[in-house]
């Protein structure tokens, strides 16, 4: 425990120096763009939501579903990333309670995008590559428990580790305040290892079925179906936003290695990569997918204009 606290007592100290370096005028500026970015894509993704419910055709349909998903995952993990980056700046510590809800929601929502995309890439070949049982496969029903099946696969990554820590901490830790960080609140060294190895067979699970669906789909392009080229194009952006959301997880060792190499400017880059990291992947979300879709394309740009009179409710 001494040297938990100690290594927890150096981390604070590291982010204090962190902050400081910071005029009030920076701190303003940096989560004035922070907010801005943030309003702006869960404008947009609001939008995308709002187009989904608003016609029964995407509800019915098992790509529409998966995607919509995505869009709220990203949706809430933009708003905690906001909300943690802020409070960061304005309070430094919080109480632990409260940081160990918000990170939850943050690590759930992030684990969600890979096994999203997975479930999309598969549904791509099987429309593809099995086109006359696609709608016995990839009905609404088995969708949704698709969607369950991710946040329960979430869940087996983050709940032990907060049994273990009201299991193993007292009353009072809950009560202290602390810097709102994953290795702050989750500080045992089994934790970070346990981490990082669901993190690794999480990745390559979601990695092996990207380039399985893919390589299935381009040899389906080049025999009888002209569709699979769309489809083959579909699965690349799947595996681009998915190399996005692995900074996620080599974000810690990346900030390190920048660190060291070059120590200056931290807070500066800090801020960069923070913005690589949480921002980047969320704005390119619904131009990656939702924008390249026709059907869906004709009636987003009619609301994102607010000219909802001209679509017909009956579609």
């Amino acid at each position: 425990m001494n040297i938990s606290a100690d290594s927890g007592m150096q981390k604070n100290t590291s982010f204090s120096m962190l902050r400081v370096r910071d005029t009030f005028q920076i701190v303003v500026t940096k989560n004035i763009i922070v907010v801005i970015l943030c309003i702006s894509i869960n404008y947009i993704n609001g939008t995308l939501v709002h187009t989904f419910f608003r016609h029964e055709i995407f509800k019915e349909n098992p790509r529409y579903i998966l995607f919509i998903h995505l869009v709220l995952n990203d949706m809430i993990q933009l708003i905690i990333s906001t909300w943690l980056h802020v409070i960061s700046y304005i309070f430094f510590k919080v109480n632990v309670s409260f940081c160990c809800f918000l990170l939850i929601i943050a690590i759930f929502t992030t684990l969600n995008t890979p096994l999203n995309l997975a479930g999309m890439a598969f549904e791509c070949y099987i429309a593809v590559c099995n086109p006359l049982r696609h709608t016995q496969i990839c009905t609404v029903s088995r969708t949704y428990i698709l969607i369950g099946i991710i946040w329960a696969m979430g869940a087996t990554s983050i709940l032990p580790d907060l049994f273990v820590l009201l299991a193993t901490e007292s009353n009072e830790f809950f009560l202290s305040t602390i810097f709102c960080h994953r290795d702050q609140l989750f500080h045992h060294a089994f934790m970070k290892k346990k981490r990082d190895i669901s993190h690794a067979i999480c990745l390559s699970f979601v990695w092996l079925i990207l380039v399985f669906t893919y390589f299935k789909i381009l040899f389906a392009a080049k025999a009888v179906n002209t569709d699979a080229r769309k489809a083959r194009n579909t699965i690349l952006l799947h595996a681009a936003q998915l190399l996005l959301c692995m900074f996620t997880y080599i974000g810690p060792p990346l900030q390190s290695l920048i660190m060291y190499i070059s120590p200056y400017n931290i807070s500066d880059k800090r801020f960069l990569i923070y913005l690589i990291i949480h921002i980047l992947p969320r704005f390119l979300s619904p131009i990656l997918y939702g924008l390249r879709d026709k059907s869906f394309r004709k009636y987003f740009t009619r609301y994102f204009l607010c000219n909802v009179k001209v679509v017909s409710p009956t579609l």
